[in-house]
């Protein structure tokens, strides 16, 4: 049994007591006279009792309301400062919040847990915190708690450091008042604090999840498969890669504009087993329906499908690191590390094919690393190479590999909108130059630890951008590897002196125009140098049943709270 009782005597929905008949459940107990004096001598987790409490409420609600969702993929874990992947992002944000969040209908940056902010100087921000909130096991969230997220964010075992970048430390002013002081004036900061999730301090640590969960290894900590947030919704059970329940939080602090009471997500990796789940009515919506099915979909008569453009960017990344590459055929060198050669397994991607063919219009080919809903998106920073397998031909005879060479080819099966059939098709174009791709299908949850470990040659990754600014790409995939983010995702290790400096001014420098301008001459150096492969931004749609209420958000993201069952 995994959960937030986990360690428990008992489930709650089990717990029994001389008062309550024989098949009585958690919700006899929480209507029961005894259930103040059973809270001090069960030795019954706080949690667990908020999420009976939670499930009775909905269960004696005339407008209680399920959603039921599905995608190919399960979170990797539940400990927030652990592995930053989008999808595990978006169904944090209902059970833990951030100090600030995205409005879904205009993504303006709103207050969360905070109430605002203050420029004291140029390298200090003062945060106030809103009052009144609780955990979900009813301890108060204060200034303490914000110190101890923030550091544990930083911590070595964590992904998020790309958030936390420029903070050189978090003060506590009084119970409801942080300062957070950064190496350098930071124009991005309240940006970066929207993917930085709150946990309650003492709960950390009486459970020996202070450090984040190593996403590069099996270990786990409490905080991996339990949860005590603040949000509108309470973690009811978790069994990986079969089902998620949340149940609603009768004592969350904000507003709910949505009903729903329970929130069932299902992992269905098979795209055809998804797409049948939702016409027989067995979920009420799916987050990445085939391409292939969708105009089935459009003309079915009880779903809609919501459409939309997603701030990600899908790419390949190369190993530019290592002297020979495992696998190869090619021993005493890296053929990857010639410029020559990256850019001729470029040109020989025919992307309109793959944007018309594999995802059937699902896809903005595009030439940068970036989308367009992206701060320092530029049309002179987004040109491609040309398609021209000829040219791509020249470039590895120019090279030294007119033969062409073997090379490992590592991608996601599981995590993008036909990552699979995007890497069989790349593989067919790159044999036409003489490149046997030995293509390798993964997981999502196997495959990010794997490509993090630096154990692939080639690799596909889809970047979205959570602080809809280019600094978090840039940092991440081109930045040499180093402290806090910079370099987290670059797991082919590019690295050139002239990128580093121009990241270095971007994450200083104030004047928006300067600030562009450097983001813009950093975009064209990845073109030039060829740091990755980018093939297109991806069109998302959302099939689900005509009866649900959703908001539809550009970083592919369910705002739960927001969702309601008509």
């Amino acid at each position: 049994m995994v959960g937030p009782w986990r360690g428990s005597a008992i489930p709650p929905a089990r717990l029994r007591s001389p008062g309550i008949h024989r098949g009585g459940t958690a919700c006899d107990l929480l209507n029961s006279p005894l259930r103040h004096d059973l809270s001090r001598t069960v030795m019954i987790h706080r949690i667990a009792f908020a999420a009976a409490l939670a499930a009775c409420t909905a269960a004696g609600s005339a407008s209680a309301a399920t959603f039921k969702w599905a995608s190919a993929s399960d979170i990797p874990t539940w400990d927030v400062h652990s592995q930053n992947n989008a999808l595990g992002n978006g169904v944090h944000a209902a059970v833990y919040e951030s100090l600030f969040y995205y409005n879904s209908r205009t993504f303006a940056l709103e207050p969360m847990l905070a109430t605002g902010s203050n420029q004291v100087s140029p390298t200090q921000v003062r945060v106030t915190l809103r009052p009144n909130v609780k955990f979900h096991d009813g301890a108060a969230f204060n200034a303490d708690d914000v110190v101890f997220s923030l550091n544990r964010a930083m911590a070595k075992t964590s992904n998020y450091g790309v958030y936390t970048q420029g903070i050189d430390r978090v003060v506590k002013v009084d119970d409801l008042t942080v300062d957070i002081f950064t190496k350098a004036p930071n124009p991005v900061l309240l940006r970066q604090l929207t993917e930085l999730r709150m946990m309650d301090r003492d709960w950390s640590e009486k459970n020996k999840s202070v450090e984040p969960k190593d996403a590069k290894t099996k270990d786990e900590n409490f905080a991996h498969r339990n949860a005590n947030g603040t949000g509108p919704y309470v973690l009811k059970s978790w069994e990986q890669d079969v089902k998620l329940v949340l149940a609603k939080n009768p004592n969350w602090w904000g507003k709910m504009d949505g009903n729903v009471t329970e929130v069932v997500y299902t992992p269905i990796k098979s795209e055809a087993t998804r797409v049948a789940a939702l016409l027989s009515g067995e979920v009420d919506m799916v987050l990445d329906p085939s391409p292939a099915d969708l105009p089935r979909l459009r003309n079915a008569s009880n779903l809609k499908v919501l459409d939309g453009a997603e701030n990600r960017t899908i790419f390949f990344g190369m190993d530019q690191f290592r002297d020979e590459l495992p696998g190869s055929n090619i021993k005493g060198k890296n053929p990857l590390k010639d410029v020559k050669v990256r850019r001729a397994l470029y040109q020989a991607i025919d992307v309109q094919a793959i944007a018309k063919t594999t995802m059937r219009g699902l896809a903005q080919p595009t030439g940068t690393l970036i989308a367009p809903q992206v701060n320092g998106w530029t049309k002179k920073a987004d040109v491609r190479w040309p398609y021209d397998v000829e040219a791509a031909k020249k470039l590895l005879a120019d090279a030294g590999y007119a033969q062409g060479f073997e090379v490992d080819f590592a991608c996601p099966n599981n995590r993008y909108i036909n990552d699979e059939e995007i890497c069989q098709a790349v593989s067919a174009m790159w044999a036409k130059i003489g490149v046997k791709a030995k293509l390798r299908t993964l997981p999502l949850t196997t495959y990010f630890p794997m490509i993090q470990r630096y154990e692939a040659s080639i690799y596909m990754l889809g970047w979205g951008v959570p602080t809809f600014d280019a600094l978090y790409s840039l940092q991440s995939l081109v930045r040499s590897l180093g402290a806090q983010g910079d370099g987290n995702y670059n797991v082919g290790r590019y690295s050139n002196p002239q990128m580093d400096a121009l990241i270095e001014r971007i994450k200083k420098e104030v004047d928006q125009k300067n600030r562009n301008d450097l983001i813009e001459q950093a975009l064209l150096l990845s073109h030039q140098d060829v740091s990755h492969i980018p093939l297109h931004n991806q069109v998302i749609p959302w099939a689900v049943k005509k009866n649900i209420d959703m908001v539809h958000r550009a970083d592919n993201r369910i705002e739960m709270r927001l969702v309601k069952v008509n």
